[in-house]
């Protein structure tokens, strides 16, 4: 998967043409989240608050 981002431990990755609703996968120390891009929600998974 093509890496967008990585900063404070965080890796950003996306997809270009993957499935709707347009989104970036996240992951931070084992932990994953698909975020929504339209209204910055997470879709699936969780990350931890710090």
């Amino acid at each position: 998967m093509p890496e967008i981002s990585l900063f404070y431990g965080i890796r950003v990755t996306m997809y270009y043409n993957d499935h709707m609703p347009p989104h970036f996968h996240a992951e931070y120390n084992g932990h994953k989240a698909l975020v929504d891009i339209n209204n910055i929600q997470v879709i699936r998974g969780s990350l931890p608050n710090k």
